[in-house]
Parts: C-alpha cells; sequence; structure tokens
C-alpha cells in the first residue's frame, strides 16, 4: 500500500518506488538523466551500454547518491545479446530505449549504406527491443522509445525515415500490447548530449548556436527538460500509442 503522504505531496516517487526500471543506452545524455530521476524516486535500475568505461562511471555515480543501481556492458544489437540480457534481468516494470543516432545529408548526397544503417539502427534495433523484452514487462508496465524532431528528409534523411517509422511502431505495438503494457516515444530535436562527443569544442558551440537560432524557444533543451517527457510516459496510466515532440517548437516550422 503506497504511503499516503509521498503519494500526495510527490506523485513520480509514489508512481516508480518500489519498481524496476531498464534503460537500454542508459550510460550518458537522456537515457542516465532518466535513470538518475528514476532511482531518485525509488525504482531500482538497469543501465545498458556498449562502452564499459562510460557504463560503470555511470552506475557508481548513481550508487554514489543511494541509488539501487546495476549495469551489463554490451552491444544492445548485437545477434543474440538482447534475448541474454532478457534472461539475466527478469521481469521488469519500465523499459526505455535511447538505441539511434543521427546522420546528414538527403536522399541523393548522402551515401545509401548510410541511410541504411541509419534506419536500422532507429527502427529494427527498437523493433528487436520491443520483441525480446515486452514479454518481460509487468502488467501495467511501460515500453518509451526514443525518436527525434526538427529534420527534415532533405537533409537528414535516413534519420526522418527512422523517426517517422519509430512513431508508425509505436501506434501499432500500443494497439498489440493493450491493455498490458504502454507504448509511446519521445522526440527531441537537437541536444547537447554524448551522442555528439566527437565534436571539438569550436564545432559543438557553433552547432549549439545554430540549432538555437532555428528554434522558436531561442535555445536548445537542457537534458533535464527531455528526461520529464519520458518519466511523464513512464508513469501516465492513460496514454500509450503517443510521441511527445520536446523540441522548442522547431517542429511547428
Amino acid at each position: 500500500m503506497p504511503d499516503p503522504a509521498i503519494t500526495a505531496s510527490d506523485p513520480l516517487r509514489a508512481a516508480l518506488r518500489g519498481s524496476r526500471v531498464l534503460v537500454v543506452g542508459g550510460t550518458s545524455g537522456f537515457g542516465l538523466e532518466v535513470a538518475r530521476e528514476a532511482a531518485q524516486a525509488g525504482a531500482r535500475v538497469v543501465l545498458i551500454g556498449r562502452d564499459r568505461g562510460r557504463l560503470e562511471g555511470a552506475v557508481s555515480a548513481l550508487r554514489a547518491i543511494g541509488a539501487a543501481a546495476g549495469g551489463a556492458a554490451f552491444d544492445a544489437t548485437a545477434p543474440g545479446a538482447l534475448e541474454a540480457l532478457a534472461k539475466e534481468v527478469g521481469e521488469v516494470d519500465h523499459v526505455v530505449s535511447t538505441l539511434g543516432g543521427a546522420m546528414g545529408g538527403g536522399f541523393l548526397d548522402a551515401d545509401a549504406a548510410l541511410i541504411r544503417d541509419t534506419v536500422e539502427s532507429k527502427l529494427f534495433a527498437n523493433l528487436e527491443v520491443a520483441r525480446v523484452l515486452a514479454p518481460r514487462i509487468a502488467a501495467g508496465g511501460s515500453l518509451t522509445f526514443t525518436g527525434g524532431s526538427g529534420g527534415s528528409p532533405s537533409t537528414s534523411s535516413g534519420a526522418t525515415l527512422g523517426n517517422e517509422a519509430i512513431a508508425t511502431m509505436v501506434k501499432g505495438l500500443a494497439v498489440e500490447l493493450a491493455p498490458r503494457v504502454r507504448v509511446n516515444a519521445v522526440a527531441p530535436t537537437w541536444t547537447e548530449t554524448g551522442l555528439w562527443r566527437g565534436l571539438d569544442a569550436q564545432a559543438l558551440a557553433e552547432t549549439h548556436a545554430s540549432m538555437s537560432d532555428a528554434i522558436p524557444l531561442g535555445r536548445t533543451a537542457e537534458v533535464g527538460e527531455v528526461a520529464q517527457a519520458y518519466l511523464f510516459l513512464m508513469t501516465c496510466g492513460f496514454i500509450t500509442g503517443q510521441t511527445i515532440a520536446v523540441d522548442g517548437g522547431v517542429s511547428l516550422l
């Protein structure tokens, strides 16, 4: 029975306290912030990431604030990796996936293999997450994916296809898994996260400035602002099949 004081004063804590949260791609950026806030609300979190060093650092940072956190270092897109994870982790309440990347270039000027790989990393990697992990989600739980917002087909062809495919997949899965599991997605626009760690300081600053100019709210998002959308979708029990754009209005242009 939930503590009435907690329920009244902190709905997020009431909804997540004691839950089991699995974050695929949880070692930095949105995934790590979602894990941190879920853990602070009383959830037990498991992080999945490819880079062992970043994974160990993320888990250590969470444990340092008293979080019940664990993790596994492997490539979630590798054949058989998710099946092995599912057997090890067992039943969970919420799964968050941040799998997928970005790309530049239109349909004619971008390399065809890059377009294909970008769609693969967004749609088919996340479809495999759904196929393998959805049966492991407890009744009343959620599955939340990551799309994207603000690109155009002429400048980010594969990413745009992948993002639109994520939104379509979410609609189908929501019907297929109802009423047991809810399925949604968050669609952020460009945000300064580990995805852009390959940029040097000048290129990062220039990208940040140009994106701020393009966004109606005049700035890019903070990681925590985007994380709030994931937490909302995890805890609101009457929303499914939706993709929420957290993009400062850039998708309106």
